[in-house]
């Protein structure tokens, strides 16, 4: 993340606010909140205003994945565009997912919640739209899930817990 930082500060720094920037790298697939969270920190970012700006941009995308997702992946494989990166996104999903039916509001808060390589708000939406889990409830643990994950970066990136006890 330093990396992203100094290119940041190198190429664009003078020109979009770092809030800005922070706000789209959460956005992004894989980055999302959890580099986010950690590029706000390196920046000097408030706390509370890092967690408004990267919840928001960590959150805005899912609607669009939830209810679009599947139309544009059999797009992209009937017109071969992409078509191996679909197929390995949604056997990622498919495999990342294994139980995931019964508790599904508990699975996905926890999947996203908890801030391991390879899960997240992105990965949890893919995985909701392709098993068919009802959207609203869908929604709700995806927010809950980011909401966690931010707790949890902030104690990580921002040293939260020794703030707390100290």
């Amino acid at each position: 993340m330093e990396s992203l930082v100094a290119w940041y500060q190198s190429t664009m720094g003078d020109f979009v606010p770092k809030e800005v920037f922070v706000f789209f790298v959460s956005m992004l697939p894989l980055i999302e909140l959890r580099g986010g969270i950690v590029i706000a920190s390196l920046l000097k970012i408030p706390l509370l205003k890092a967690n408004i700006i990267c919840i928001i941009g960590n959150v805005l995308p899912i609607p669009f994945v939830l209810l679009f997702i599947k139309r544009i992946f059999k797009f992209m494989k009937d017109h071969n565009i992409f078509k191996g990166l679909v197929e390995k996104l949604e056997q990622r999903a498919e495999k990342k997912s294994s139980g995931a039916e019964k508790g599904e509001f508990a699975f996905l808060l926890a999947f996203v919640g908890i801030p391991l390589p390879g899960t997240g708000a992105w990965t949890g939406s893919l995985i909701a739209s392709l098993l068919e889990f009802d959207i609203k409830k869908a929604s709700i643990a995806i927010l809950l899930g980011v909401i966690t994950a931010a707790v949890i970066m902030d104690i990580v990136s921002y040293g939260a817990l020794g703030m707390l006890l100290g």
